[in-house]
């Protein structure tokens, strides 16, 4: 998961996931499916901001090409924050709906 800067515009922040993909890619890895969760409010500020763009890429990669794009995304001035989480062998990919993804709206009991 990464989560871009919301200083960024849209082509900008998909060129910023583009670059991850591209450095999976040219070492020998797969990219999966990328969800664009868009821009959403963060759970505290980091650096003064609010919100930012989320992204879950599903990936397959080795060991040298993960120590890179770690390396990669630590130094990646557009990026938030971000974690790699390795999936258990038995994973099967399962696209959540979209309303999932849709902020509840919660009223106050009255």
């Amino acid at each position: 998961m990464l989560i871009v800067i919301p200083e960024l515009d849209e082509e900008q922040v998909e060129s910023t996931v583009g670059r991850f993909k591209t450095v999976i890619q040219r070492t020998g890895g797969e990219v999966g499916g990328v969800n664009n969760w868009g821009r959403r409010k963060l759970a505290y500020q980091i650096d003064h901001r609010a919100d930012g763009f989320y992204y879950v890429m599903e990936f397959t990669v080795g060991e040298r090409t993960l120590l890179e794009l770690k390396r990669i995304l630590r130094v990646s001035d557009d990026v938030l924050r971000h974690i790699i989480v390795k999936l258990p062998p038995t994973y099967a990919h399962q696209p959540l709906p979209e309303e999932a993804f849709e902020e509840e709206s919660v009223e106050a009991a009255g």
